[in-house]
């Protein structure tokens, strides 16, 4: 059947999961699908999953276009994965270029965090605003920053990766080559130092008032407004917005984030600042690799 250019793709890829969906140009969810992530996710098992995925949420390839969001810097043409440090192996990685002849798809890759703040700037908690950051808290920390209503992607298209900044000098080593940088005190690993079980777990702890998992969430904030303050600094934002798979204890920790952030930042560099958590939970990932995709569809004149 004739591929559809109305109707696109969007994949997140994680390092836990890989989450897809197929989108008409209103941003409708049309069919969507989830798998683990292959372990080692290394990038040949990985291509071969998400090859197989894509053809469960579009059999009948009404879908022209995939977009893919990887945690990591692409090049300047989304077409190569430069570098994702949580995923084994992934260096210089030419997904688009592997992708393509096997799926009969268009393919554009961009940062998972950018396309997450991409989806919550066209149908969520970003769409009255015009300067935002947003961190996806996961198996790492990533994010996005939006100046001007652009996304800001900086040099040869690596910036905008705020889980690598340095926190503390003296703290753990990152597989960045850093050490003591955010990642290490507000990704799903650094809360595990705190929490050995599993955080939906210490979230319906703290919700049921258990004051172990309550103090746990508020020194995860604390660690996570640190970050968060440096941030701020930079880029005097309006919203603040966090995301992935530790969002969902945002209700525990985001008022000591706010906190510390109002301790560190002068009132000036903070006039009027929103943190809050993402509007679409995890789907803003692959609404907005979806987004990019139809974005540069039309970038390029084949719009239909």
């Amino acid at each position: 059947m004739a591929t559809d250019l109305a109707q696109f793709i969007g994949v997140d890829l994680g390092g836990t999961a890989i989450k897809l969906g197929r989108f008409d140009q209103q941003g409708h969810l049309l069919a969507e699908t989830e798998l683990a992530t292959p372990q080692p996710s290394v990038p040949g098992a990985v291509t071969v999953a998400l090859c197989e995925a894509i053809e469960t949420v579009d059999p009948n390839h009404h879908a022209a276009f995939v977009g893919v969001g990887l945690p990591g810097p692409m090049d300047a043409e989304g077409r190569v994965a430069r570098v994702c440090i949580n995923l084994p192996g992934w260096l210089e990685v030419p997904l688009a270029d592997w992708l393509e002849p096997r799926l009969n798809r268009h393919v554009t890759l961009a940062n998972d965090g950018n396309c997450a703040l991409v989806g919550e700037a066209w149908q969520g908690a970003a769409q009255d605003f015009q300067n935002v950051v947003l961190l996806t808290l996961g198996t790492g920390v990533g994010g996005g920053v939006m100046l001007g209503g652009q996304l800001f992607v900086g040099h040869n298209g690596a910036a905008a990766e705020p889980g690598l900044i340095g926190v503390d000098s003296e703290g753990p080593s990152c597989n960045s080559g850093n050490q003591g940088s955010l990642e290490q005190y507000a990704s799903i690993g650094a809360l595990q130092r705190l929490w050995a079980g599993d955080p939906e777990e210490l979230s319906e702890r703290a919700a049921s008032g258990d004051r172990e998992a309550l103090e746990i969430w508020e020194t995860y904030g604390r660690k996570l407004g640190v970050g968060i303050s440096s941030l701020v600094y930079v880029f005097t934002p309006q919203l603040v917005l966090v995301g992935g798979g530790l969002a969902g204890g945002a209700v525990h920790f985001l008022p000591a984030v706010r906190q510390e952030v109002e301790k560190r930042v002068q009132a000036v560099s903070r006039e009027g600042l929103q943190i809050r958590s993402c509007a679409l939970g995890n789907g803003a990932g692959r609404l907005g690799a979806a987004r990019l995709a139809l974005q540069r569809l039309l970038s390029v004149g084949n719009a239909p």
